[in-house]
């Protein structure tokens, strides 16, 4: 009962964004059950073609999946609250409430894409729209409801499996060792001191880094340990790799953080260059489609979604490196206190912006590369095409806000600490209108890049 009331409780934009899991869930449904409804229809087809549309409908299933963790990430009904294990829900139970609202959100999508499947065929009442769809959804064949209830049945046990394991409790992890830096290079100490002789007890050196006996060291009003007359350099933060004094009086440079948000961006950079050749390579000849390919494909639609694919994957891995070079580059050149709280938000939180990110970046590089080729002649798409680059595109654009609803949702507290300590709220929306601002002149022109590269090899 109390599930159902914090569930129920939520704020209205919480609301709003499981209805928008559920229109997902609809449309992707719909999709998948046009897919049954053309092998219904088409009984001579090849397996191949069945097939290639199905693989049509993976694209918007795991946009729609995504969507939905995203969503659960910022319910506020599942996040962990003080007392809340005292009524018995604990971390456990709030997974399964996140995977129960998953699934119900993404069920009622698909009852509704099944329903309007029905409609259209003519199942419920008389046929709408004088039979126009009746022919391309078989509606003078039986359908077969196992297939179909399986098919709608892909989309909740999918994404509720993948919020229960995304927020399963997990144990904290140990604290790495400090790292300190003399005259002969780095090394590790740990975080309690060793009393004498502790070392060359048997057994000390099997037991991890924590000493077998020895005093704690004493903690003091703001929780720091106090080491002695020695000075332990911690490992600095994912933003600070500035200097650090080591105790001999001498600054040395800090060691690079581990992991860097930079770090996928090569890999990013080198899948997005593979999506653009596998475009490319499959256009080299002057019809496309005379390039056979096992099971009676063309190579024509295979490259262009494979392309897409690898495309918006590289994007995406991509994306938390240019937003974290991005905030490095606010703070370049002796910035000030708007530029240097613009640039820290925008490097800690380049992951979580980043990649949702560089899925908006692909989505709009795509559907800038379609109007240009629509705008040269070529044919436009079909119906069922365009519900599903309706789907990708409201899914990705839906967690990118998401993305950004959550990263306020974390920043809480600090905001409210600056708010105390003084600092107006001009500024701090000055900060989000320069953050904004700083990842439209990056990733704008990358998305017009990528667009006319994309587009460059199918205008031929």
């Amino acid at each position: 009962m109390v599930a159902l009331r914090l569930t129920r409780g939520a704020h209205p934009a919480v609301h709003l964004r499981r209805l928008l899991v559920a229109t997902a869930s609809a449309g992707t449904g719909f999709l998948l059950l046009c897919t049954l409804g053309y092998a219904l229809g088409h009984p001579g087809a090849s397996p191949a073609s069945l097939l290639l549309r199905l693989a049509w409908c993976v694209v918007p299933l795991a946009a729609t999946v995504w969507f939905a963790l995203a969503v659960a990430r910022t319910d506020p009904a599942t996040r962990p609250r003080p007392g809340l294990s005292a009524v018995g829900l604990g971390p456990a139970r709030l997974m399964a409430i996140a995977a129960l609202t998953t699934a119900l959100s993404t069920a009622l999508g698909s009852a509704l894409a099944l329903l309007f499947f029905l409609y259209l065929r003519g199942d419920l009442t008389g046929t709408p729209f004088d039979g126009a769809a009746s022919q391309f959804l078989a509606a003078d064949q039986p359908l077969p409801l196992p297939a179909a209830l399986t098919l709608l049945a892909v989309l909740p046990v999918t994404s509720s499996a993948l919020v229960a394991l995304a927020r399963r409790p997990r144990e904290p992890r140990p604290r790495p060792a400090a790292h300190a830096y003399g005259r002969f290079g780095a090394y590790s100490r740990t975080a309690v001191r060793e009393t004498f002789g502790a070392y060359g007890r048997f057994g000390a050196r099997l037991r991890g880094s924590e000493p077998v006996s020895g005093p704690k060291p004493a903690e003091g009003a703001a929780g720091q340990v106090d080491h002695g007359d020695t000075d332990v350099l911690t490992r600095p933060a994912a933003d600070d790799t500035g200097p650090r004094e080591t105790p001999a009086g001498s600054t040395r440079p800090a060691p690079p953080a581990e992991p860097q948000p930079t770090a996928l961006l090569p890999w990013g950079v080198t899948l997005l260059a593979a999506g653009l050749a596998t475009e490319a390579y499959a256009t080299r000849t002057t019809d496309p489609t005379t390039l056979p390919l096992p099971g009676g494909l063309t190579s024509g639609p295979v490259a262009v979604l494979l392309g897409w694919v690898l495309a918006a994957a590289g994007l995406a891995l991509a994306g938390p490196g240019l937003t974290h070079l991005t905030g490095r580059l606010l703070q370049a050149v002796r910035p000030g206190a708007l530029r240097l709280l613009a640039g820290r938000v925008l490097m800690a939180e380049a992951t979580r912006i980043g990649r949702p990110l560089g899925v908006v970046c692909a989505v709009a590089s795509a559907a800038f590369a379609t109007t240009a080729l629509r705008a040269a002649g070529s044919p436009g798409l079909g119906p069922l095409t365009t519900l599903g680059a309706l789907v990708v595109a409201g899914c990705a654009v839906g967690t990118l806000f998401t993305a950004a609803v959550e990263t306020r949702q974390d920043r809480a507290d600090t905001t409210g600490a600056l708010l105390r300590l003084g600092a107006p709220a001009s500024m701090l929306r000055s900060a989000a209108a320069l953050r904004a601002a700083a990842l439209l002149a990056v990733f704008g022109p990358l998305t017009l890049l990528v667009a006319e590269l994309a587009a460059l090899p199918l205008a031929r």
